[in-house]
Order: C-alpha cells, then sequence, then structure tokens
C-alpha cells in the first residue's frame, strides 16, 4: 500500500533565521504584559476608552513614575526567570529551536535557493530607472525531526545547481548542530540525514552491557549484531581505553553459552584472566596451537552441521542451537612481528576464519594500535564489519581503519571515547560502557564463568537421565 503522507518534521523556511528571537518574543511577551497589567490595572480602568480620537484619562488620574520603573523591573526580571527556567528544564526544546535557526542560516549563507529580480516603483513613477531587489522565489523544502535522541533532517532533491551540496551536508550538520551522523538514506526525490544528538548521554554502564541473540549492547543505540555482522577490528593507543572495553566484551560473552578463546602475546591484562577461565594463551606455540585448533573446529563445524536433521540452508549455528566461538586477539600486529614468518601461515587461517565464521558461529576480535596492512592484507580487514578506533590515533590510522571517508575526526580527553562503524560505513561517535572506578574484572569474570560451568553441567545431567 502506498503511503500518501509521510511526517517528516518541521518545515524550516527562510524567515528561521531568526527563530529563536521569535521564540523568546512570543513566549514572553503575554508574561510580561499580564505582569505589567497587574500592576495598572487601577490605571486601565480609568482610561476613556470611548474616545475615538484618542485615549485619555480621566480627570484625577496620575502616573506614577515609581511605580513604573517597579513595574518594568518585575517584568523583566520575571520574564528572565522564566526564560532560564526553560531552558533549564525544556532544553531539548531550546535546542530544537537553535537547530533550525542554524540549518536556515546555512541554507541562506550558501546561496541554496532560487531568486528572482522584482522591480519597486517609488512614489514619482514618472523616474527612469525603478528600485529593484533580489526576492526568494523558492527555497528548498527542508524538514527537522527530533525523536528518542535522534535528529532526522530531510532536504528534497530538486535536480538544483546546488543538488552536489545537497548530497554532502553531513560534515556540515555534525560540525553545526554537535552531533554525530548515524544513518544517510536516499528517499524518493529526498535524502535524509540521521544524527546522534548528544552522543554521551548514550553511553551505558558495564552492566547494561549484554549479549542476547547474537547482539551484544555497546550503547543505548550501538550493538554489534555479530550474527549478522561479524567480527570485531578494535584499535586504540595507550591510555584509549582499550583493554577495559575488551574485558568488557569478554565479560558479557562469558555470561551466554559461548566458548571463548583469548590470546594476549604481551603476557598483560587479558593473560591474567587464565587463573578464572580456560582458553586463555600468551605463550608463542599456545598462541599458534589456540589459532590452528579454533580454525580446526570450525571447519569441522561447518561439515557437521549439514548432517544434522534439522538443517536448512541459509541457516546459521543459532538455528542448530550450537554455541557460539569467539576468538579474542590482543596486540595482533605485535603477535605478526613477533612469529616474522610464521605470519604467512597466521594471516592464511585468519583469513578463512573472517570468509567462513558466520555462518558456523566462529568470530574473531582483534586488537591492535593500529591496523597496518601488512598484517590485514588480502581483504582481511574489510571482513571486520564492526570497527572500533579508541583513544588518540593519526589521520593515518583513521584513514587504515575507516578508509577514505569525509569525515572531521576531534579528540576529547574522555577515557574510552573513540569512533565506531557498526558495519554501514558511516563513522559516528562511540564511547565504551562505564567502568566503575575499581572494578575487579577477575572477580566478575571468575564470578559470571563458575555460573555458565554449573549451568552446562547441570544440563549435561538433565540430558543424561
Amino acid at each position: 500500500m502506498i503511503r500518501l503522507f509521510t511526517y517528516r518534521g518541521k518545515r524550516i523556511r527562510a524567515r528561521d533565521k531568526h527563530l529563536l528571537f521569535y521564540f523568546a518574543l512570543f513566549a514572553l511577551l503575554p508574561l510580561f504584559l499580564v505582569i505589567m497589567g497587574l500592576f495598572h490595572w487601577q490605571t486601565l480602568a480609568m482610561i476613556d476608552w470611548n474616545n475615538s480620537t484618542l485615549l485619555r484619562f480621566t480627570d484625577g488620574v496620575h502616573v506614577n513614575a515609581a511605580i513604573i520603573a517597579v513595574s518594568l523591573f518585575v517584568s523583566v526580571l520575571s520574564c528572565f526567570l522564566a526564560g532560564f527556567l526553560y531552558y533549564r528544564y525544556r532544553i531539548d526544546s531550546v535546542k530544537q529551536v537553535m537547530h533550525r535557526q542554524k540549518i536556515a542560516r546555512m541554507f541562506l549563507s550558501n546561496n541554496w535557493y532560487e531568486t528572482e529580480t522584482v522591480s519597486s516603483e517609488g512614489f514619482f513613477t514618472d523616474l527612469p530607472k525603478p528600485k529593484t531587489r533580489e526576492k526568494i522565489s523558492q527555497f528548498p523544502k527542508v524538514y527537522y525531526h527530533m525523536k528518542n535522541g535522534l535528529i532526522m533532517v530531510t532536504v528534497e532533491i530538486m535536480l538544483s545547481r546546488y543538488q552536489d551540496q545537497l548530497l554532502r551536508l553531513e560534515k556540515k550538520l555534525e560540525s553545526g548542530l554537535y552531533c554525530e551522523l548515524v544513518d544517510k538514506e536516499l528517499q524518493d526525490s529526498f535524502i535524509r540525514y540521521t544524527l546522534l544528538y548528544d552522543t554521551i548521554s548514550n553511553r551505558i554502564t558495564i552492566d547494561e552491557a549484554i549479549a542476547n541473540k547474537g547482539s551484544l549492547r555497546l550503547m543505548k543505540n550501538v550493538y554489534w549484531e555479530y550474527d549478522k555482522l561479524p567480527h570485531m577490528l578494535i584499535a586504540g593507543g595507550t591510555g584509549g581505553g582499550k583493554t577495559y572495553f575488551i574485558l568488557t566484551i569478554i565479560e558479557a560473552l562469558v555470561q551466554t553459552n559461548a566458548n571463548i578463546y583469548v590470546l594476549d602475546p604481551k603476557n598483560a591484562d587479558l593473560a591474567d584472566l587464565e587463573t578464572i577461565m580456560p582458553n586463555v594463551y600468551y605463550k608463542k606455540d599456545d598462541m599458534i596451537a589456540c589459532l590452528n585448533n579454533f580454525y580446526d573446529e570450525m571447519m569441522e563445524r561447518s561439515q557437521s552441521m549439514k548432517q544434522m536433521e534439522n538443517y536448512r540452508t541459509g541457516e546459521n549455528y543459532a538455528y542448530l542451537d550450537l554455541p557460539a566461538n569467539f576468538l579474542i586477539f590482543d596486540e595482533y600486529t605485535s603477535f605478526m612481528e613477533m612469529i616474522g614468518r610464521e605470519s604467512i601461515e597466521v594471516m592464511g587461517k585468519l583469513k578463512q576464519i573472517v570468509m567462513l565464521g558466520r555462518q558456523a558461529g566462529f568470530f574473531l576480535v582483534l586488537a591492535c594500535q593500529r591496523p597496518d596492512a601488512k598484517y590485514l592484507g588480502d581483504g582481511i580487514r574489510d571482513q571486520f564489519n564492526f570497527r572500533v578506533a579508541l583513544g588518540r590515533m593519526s589521520e593515518l590510522g583513521y584513514n587504515m581503519m575507516f578508509g577514505q571517508v569525509q569525515k572531521d575526526f576531534f579528540l576529547k580527553q574522555i577515557k574510552g571515547r573513540g569512533y565506531v562503524d557498526v558495519g554501514t560505513s558511516v563513522i559516528s561517535e562511540f564511547y565504551t560502557p562505564l567502568v566503575p572506578k575499581g572494578y575487579d574484572f577477575l572477580k566478575s569474570i571468575g564470578r559470571h564463568t563458575e555460573h555458565t560451568f554449573a549451568k552446562n553441567d547441570l544440563q549435561k545431567d538433565s540430558e543424561m537421565i
């Protein structure tokens, strides 16, 4: 069924360049007049309203200058307080007005509209040259809508001289509205930009990072849907929050029935997990053996799935009620430099995993300081659908992570902040789940691991019975 009407939001017009002033004027003027009227209602009652030529006071009425001054002061102060309270408790409404004003001014300052020349004849019509001026004849259809923390700016595409600019508004909208682009969709005769407003308010705590049904929640509006978009690539320098982010992912995954393998070639924080969970390795030979075993299990499952009774073409491991398997590989590039010539064989195995792992339920989480093409060649890097860059990175590092994109990257001194591509080729600001100060990952992950093992043992016992 064809939809005859689609709500796109409030239309932005050329006159909205002064929208904030008009909004404040029409909102506060009634309050100003009411307060002034309360002070001077007796005086107003004595005005001769029947005089059609001139309103004038009746005899005996005197205007007190002190009362006028006090009433003006109280009225202005009341309007100021009302405006402050409205801004304090209805900040989103004020921001929407400011955004619409900014967008209107953006179109006007860039001359993204059509004009026509009109002549205005003065009082003396016999003058040889009447005055001419330019008038806006057609202003583009632009709509603004905010819902659930998302801003949607929809612009009509009219094959005009400024069409190319309208198709690339993301940078101006991000910097002007202080938002992050999360989606860009070309509709019938319209293009819609969806931006995340006040990104940091969408940050979640570590207890809200939950994996369920093939999806891991990382922000209020950001999910790693590993069943659909497998494999995660994490990059970031020292102090960017990369280690805490990986530990958060591990803690969320151990609460499922997934099998987790952890490789830490630097024998650092992740290696400490060997005291509370199996399949944690930091020695060279053990890590290579783990990688080979992970690959062999993937190939074996791929074959065995086809032999299962309820197997269906196109369905994945979850349909067959099989557990997911995650290989979490920290400091990947450091490991590749460590093993030398053996890196070619390792890269071959990793390529097979990223190409074939999704349906069988085998997923990679690779972390490094910078994803050099030397160790992520042959299209391996392109297979990582979920990419996160944390902390300070160079322009070259961002290009390695996300490719050549029209995006301005800004540094903010907030630990756990960075940028993410969830698989849509749209790079957005990202904040890792917030970890409380003094949080004990070993204790928490160990508790979840014991609970998972106990649950699995109970399930096995019930199956035997």
